[in-house]
């Protein structure tokens, strides 16, 4: 056949369907992991690429998705066996008149293993003599960049194709938009494109968002599945499938086929439908949201003009009553405090909602709120939900945490979620306020300047900041090392800091925040100063303190994080006035 950049000049490249999906419904009580058939079924494999072939796929995948390590659980030598076997059998099936792609799918390894097992992965295949590359359903860029580049540095004329895994409203599973990755995975790739996830109407319509001059694939589900019996069914006809593929052939991608619960006869009457020219016309808009103008971020805007920001946290009400809750942020906003910052179900103990106390504050007191966002509690879907109501109700803040996770003793009850870390959803945070939103939140991260290895606290604050947190706000400064720290943080990542300040009470509440509370610590000198003292000595002492240290960390701060201690407002209200 002529090499497929030249094949695509006359008409679309028409790939196969899933691999996976069809022989789990053909073959129920086998081992789930199609690759592995490869081995111990082969003749199965080639009989459903040969179906494939036979109805109409001018390009087959071989049955390598998940052949890694990771997924199957199995040896660098035995993976490589499978990789063999999946390209020969794919090789034979489609004979001289189709393309073979070596398929290779996301590897859930730490981002540096996981490129070095795509180099190695591609090494086997090059070795066979493979031409045509696709990276398929990748949920981020991660590994991409270099595995593209080691395959062109042994075969420059190889033709790599980098598709995304995209939802209807556009985003991975890891809350990236995969337009934006598609466009930059142009830079290094022959053919880019979206798959899997999506059904054909939703990838038909994010289809026009692909980067134009560029060769553009879409490989959508059949529909979308109903599990019955804990079994996962795709029933979607044919005949539908077809109708909408047609429709983005028309559109001006270039390169067609099915991801999950497509089967032969979808690509059969998919073939029958598409003529021979090659697919002509605009490709179809991508729908967005009407335009307008962004409404100003006041905490944002007093951060840009170098005043200096005073943000309190008031602990959420653990019942209905948030009567404390408001009158609290009523006397701070009198003080002079800027925003109110809300935990979300701090130590993993159920509060009233952040993000709703976030919306009454901005309601019924005009205040602004820093809801926390934790990563323990909800996914994907859930985040954004949420993220869409903060916007609609006005509060254009989002503190985004990973969250303290559940209790071991409760963990049989409640389950954590953690679809991702708080850079991630800072990430997301980010997309969405590019792509959906009519103004982005502004997005602060935390620091622990008390961290024992500081080091990797700032990696992690610069992994923040390339994901669009503009702020950083610290756990409480008490020592000299974290004043150290925290000028270490200003200086290395360039951020908007507020220095944590948070007054102990008493003996026993330093004591414990010493001891017991994550992130916090205090001198021995600190504690000493605490023994004795009646309560308001103590919460005298406690305002010096915070006072000592706003003094010191001054010159690297853009303003102050005060925590509120045991419903202390008084003493806070005394700290904000004394800030001012």
């Amino acid at each position: 056949m002529k090499p497929v950049r030249e094949y695509l000049k006359e008409r679309p490249l028409l790939f196969d369907g899933a691999m996976g999906t069809w022989y789990r419904s053909l073959y129920p009580a086998r081992d789930p992991r199609c690759e592995l058939a490869n081995l111990s079924h082969p003749a199965d494999v080639l009989a459903i690429h040969r179906a494939y072939r036979e109805a109409g796929a001018a390009a087959l995948k071989t049955n390598t998705y998940g052949a890694n390590t990771a997924a199957l659980m199995a040896d660098s030598g035995t993976v490589r066996e499978i990789l063999r076997a999946g390209y020969a059998l794919a090789r034979e099936a489609a004979g001289a008149n189709a393309f073979v792609f070596a398929d290779i799918g996301p590897i859930l390894l730490p981002e540096e293993d996981a490129a070095a097992e795509y180099r190695r992965i591609a090494a086997v295949f090059l070795e066979m003599g493979v031409e045509n590359f696709l990276f398929e359903t990748f949920p981020s860029a991660e590994g991409l960049r270099e595995t593209c580049a080691f395959i062109r540095e042994q075969k420059p004329d190889a033709f790599l194709l980098v598709s995304f895994a995209a939802t209807p409203d556009g985003f991975t599973r890891q809350g990236l938009p995969a337009l934006r990755l598609a466009k930059e995975a142009a830079a290094y790739a022959d053919a880019v494109g979206l798959n899997c996830v999506s059904g054909p109407a939703h990838l038909r319509r994010l289809a026009g968002g692909l980067p134009a001059g560029t060769v553009r694939s879409v490989m959508p589900n059949s529909g979308y599945p109903a599990i019955v019996g804990g079994r996962t069914y795709f029933e979607s006809g044919a005949e539908y499938f077809a109708e909408q593929m047609s429709k983005i052939a028309a559109s001006g991608v270039h390169i067609l086929g099915g991801c999950c619960g497509t089967t032969p006869a979808h690509i059969a009457r998919t073939a029958a439908l598409l003529t021979a020219a090659r697919p002509a016309g605009e490709p179809v808009s991508v729908s967005g949201p009407a335009q307008k103008k962004a409404p100003a971020n006041r905490l944002r805007e007093k951060l840009a003009a170098g005043k200096r920001v005073i943000a309190v946290e008031v602990d959420p009400p653990a019942d209905a009553d948030g009567s404390f809750f408001m009158e609290a942020a009523a006397r701070l906003k009198a003080a002079g405090t800027d925003a109110v910052t809300i935990a979300d179900c701090p130590v993993a103990r159920v509060r009233a909602d952040s993000s709703l106390l976030a919306a009454k504050l901005k309601r019924e007191l005009d205040m602004d709120a820093i809801p926390h966002m934790t990563c323990r509690d909800r996914n994907l879907n859930a985040a954004k939900a949420l993220l869409l109501g903060l916007a609609m109700e006005g509060v254009q803040n989002i503190l985004a945490i990973t969250g303290d996770p559940i209790p071991g003793a409760e963990r049989e009850e409640v389950k954590a979620v953690y679809n991702f870390n708080s850079a991630m959803l800072a990430g997301y945070i980010r997309a969405l306020g590019e792509e959906t939103l009519p103004a982005p939140f502004l997005i602060a991260g935390a620091l622990n300047v008390n961290a024992r290895n500081f080091d990797a606290e700032l990696q992690k604050a610069l992994r923040k900041k390339e994901n669009g947190v503009e702020l950083l706000m610290t756990q409480p400064v008490f020592t000299e090392e974290a004043v150290r720290n925290l000028r270490r943080a200003r200086e290395e990542t360039g951020l908007r800091i507020l220095g944590g300040l948070m007054p102990p009470v008493s003996y026993r509440n330093a004591s414990f925040m010493h001891n017991e509370i994550a992130g916090i610590r205090l001198s021995e000198e600190i504690l000493a100063r605490y023994e004795g003292l009646d309560r308001e000595a103590a919460g005298k002492l406690g305002v010096s303190l915070c006072l000592e240290s706003a003094e010191k960390i001054a010159p690297w701060v853009d303003g102050y994080y005060l925590i509120t201690p045991f419903r202390r407002i008084d003493l806070i209200e005394e700290l904000v006035r004394a800030l001012r």
